[in-house]
């Protein structure tokens, strides 16, 4: 006996599109009447001969929550909690996807009494289909604002959705689809795909699942291996009458290493295996019986930390911080000893620079930089590369956007552009190509597309001829052609240690100021830093022209801009004086007769990259004239 079905985006707590038609839809038998009561209106339909049916709701004001019972020939569903407002979907990768609670120090005193039940999240499961698009998704459901939901809220959406409500008290949903590590043409639809040629090619060998599954039945064999060989041959477990991260162990013998640094500094720069490290450390009774944390920065690649003997916290990847609660009664006064178990896998590990490391409680603290003692637990070749099967084109655009195309929406905000960083000239077709791609198959006409360009990142140069990372930022500046869109510049709010900068904060309002314009009509804001409009070449100096301005251009901190080149007619940068006059920006070097273009913020970290408006928003990074370009 066929019941009717609903697609899992349709379920209680769920947000509907105000003032546009909203589609529902679902499964039943064939030439089933299925029927919809809702806002005490009644609608009907049949099944079609796939059996699939759908209706159309009239556009209504923001409001609820409201009830929807779907009745079919041999079942009922009653959908409870309905809002309608504003919903967004909000994709790309990591630094979309990051969770508040990976943020929520930042934050702890607003979060912690973060209550909105008008702001609610669906985040769709991590899912990839080389063959068909997905009609619906294996799991998720809608969830609200509280103190324990929000730790699951993209830090960035949340953010994004509460300047929206709290400006225009509408109900926000947001569907979260984002990946780590995803890149754009994973993105992309199939039909998309046909204009890059290389990427489709890769789609005809994963549409064959018997050649994923030995994919990733090999990926995780050889993981599988490489763990268990370096765990073979541990000396930190093996052949000891006591266990290196025992508090009794004697590591007098032991080398000594300052923390934070990297183990190349120990003439370990290509070593891939297990390093032990230990510390003796005096804790003050002040410290006993109050929450307690051992922060460890960021460790390249994973750790497991010990205090006294008792594991307290593993981290199996290089990206997250490291903050891990430590046991009540597990410190005591007087010596204690910490223990860490680094695994290197690639190479190039160690303890990154300029993040905290120490054990805090209440407002005490201990720190942990400084000497430490360590010896290699053991030796290993490097870890087999993993396939990441689920970044391979057009796998996410069917997993996880496909199952979401009938469900109207306000918009998209989006934050990716990492992933593509090994070959950045091609973003700037696959982005704009994908903003084209996900409007044609939403059929809901040139809905606002919302971006955030890519952050600071990496050791700070004013200039890099060399960086992959400026290219994709051109590439995005690039995309504001594209009718409708608005793009969130980061020059300022990223960190040059962490690829995951935990800013999220700013991005969300900045992102909200873009939809204030785009979505929401608000004409007269300033929603965007200077874009590089025009040059002219006056003599040995060029003039640049801006839009964006604002009320003003100004350099933001001492006065004096920085972070400017110009070219000669060599194609050669040289560093520039620049100033603002008449809000144009005056680039010139003395020793430049020729003139030809500008670089600005060209670099990975253009940390003193310094030119904004008045109201605070920084300039895009950008290149002029078509030397620069070959």
């Amino acid at each position: 006996m066929k019941v009717i079905k609903l697609p899992r985006i349709l379920s209680d707590g769920m947000v509907l599109q105000r003032e546009k038609e909203i589609k529902i839809w679902g499964w039943a038998a064939k030439g089933e009447r299925i029927t919809v009561l809702f806002q005490d209106k009644e609608y009907s339909t049949v099944a079609k001969n796939n059996n699939t049916w759908d209706f159309i709701l009239p556009p209504m004001p923001a409001g609820g929550p409201y009830k929807m019972i779907i009745d079919g020939c041999n079942n009922s569903i009653t959908i409870n909690n309905i809002l309608i407002g504003d919903v967004w979907v909000c994709s790309g990768q990591s630094n979309m996807e990051i969770p508040i609670s990976r943020v929520r120090d930042l934050y702890e005193e607003e979060l912690s009494t973060a209550w909105n039940s008008e702001i609610r999240q669906f985040n769709v499961p991590q899912n990839y289909d080389f063959n068909v698009p997905c009609q619906d998704l294996e799991s998720g459901e809608w969830k609200s604002v509280d103190p324990e939901n929000i730790l699951d809220f993209s830090a960035v959406a949340y953010f994004f959705a509460k300047e929206l409500y709290d400006r225009y008290q509408v109900p926000i949903g947001l569907m979260n689809a984002s990946v780590g590590g995803s890149p754009v043409e994973a993105w992309l639809s199939e039909d998309t795909l046909q204009g890059f040629p290389e990427y489709l090619e890769s789609v005809e060998k994963f549409k064959d699942d018997e050649y994923v599954k030995g994919i990733l039945q090999k990926d995780e064999l050889a993981e599988e291996n490489w763990y268990s060989n370096l765990l073979e041959k541990d000396q930190g477990f093996l052949n000891q009458k006591i266990a290196w991260y025992d508090s009794d162990y004697d590591d007098s013998e032991w080398s000594t290493f300052n923390l934070p640094a990297f183990f190349e500094e120990l003439g370990l720069g290509n070593f891939n295996g297990a390093i032990w490290l230990r510390k003796e450390v005096e804790v003050p009774a002040s410290m006993l019986n109050r929450p307690a944390r051992l922060l460890l920065g960021r460790i390249i690649d994973s750790d497991t930390a010990y205090i006294n003997g008792i594991a307290v916290g593993k981290t199996e990847y290089q990206y997250p911080p490291r903050k891990y609660d430590i046991p009540e009664r597990l410190l005591k006064e007087g010596k204690n000893y910490i223990a860490i178990r680094v695994v290197c896998n690639n190479g190039q590990g160690g303890f990154v620079e300029d993040k905290p490391y120490k054990i805090t409680a209440g407002e005490e603290m201990i720190d942990l930089k400084g000497e430490w003692r360590y010896k290699v637990g053991a030796v290993c070749e490097s870890k087999p590369e993993t396939t990441f099967v689920q970044w391979k084109p057009l796998g996410l655009f069917n997993g996880m956007i496909a199952p979401l195309l009938s469900y109207t929406i306000k918009g998209v905000i989006w934050y990716q552009g990492e992933s593509n960083d090994l070959r950045p000239e091609e973003y700037r077709d696959l982005f704009s190509s994908l903003i084209s791609d996900w409007r044609q198959k939403w059929k809901q006409g040139i809905f606002p597309f919302l971006y955030v360009q890519l952050p600071n990142y990496g050791q700070n140069v004013d200039y890099s001829a060399e960086s992959n990372w400026a290219v994709i930022r051109e590439a995005q500046l690039k995309a504001l052609s594209v009718s409708n869109t608005a793009m969130v510049v980061t020059i300022d709010i990223g960190e040059w240690n962490d690829l995951h900068p935990l800013n999220k904060k700013d991005v969300g309002i900045r992102l909200a100021l873009a939809a204030r314009f785009r979505a929401y009509g608000e004409e007269d804001i300033v929603y965007s830093g200077p874009i590089y409009s025009s040059m002219k070449v006056e003599g040995k100096k060029i003039i640049l022209t801006f839009d964006h301005i604002g009320s003003g251009l100004t350099a933001k901190g001492d006065g004096k801009l920085k972070t400017f080149f110009l070219v000669d007619s060599n194609n050669k940068p040289h560093k520039a004086e620049a100033e603002i006059r008449n809000d144009k920006v005056i680039v010139w070097n003395e020793k430049v007769k020729d003139p030809v273009a500008v670089y600005y913020a060209w670099s990975d970290n253009p940390e003193h990259a310094n030119l904004y408006n008045k109201e605070g928003l920084p300039a895009s990074p950008f290149r002029t004239g078509e030397l620069c370009r070959k």
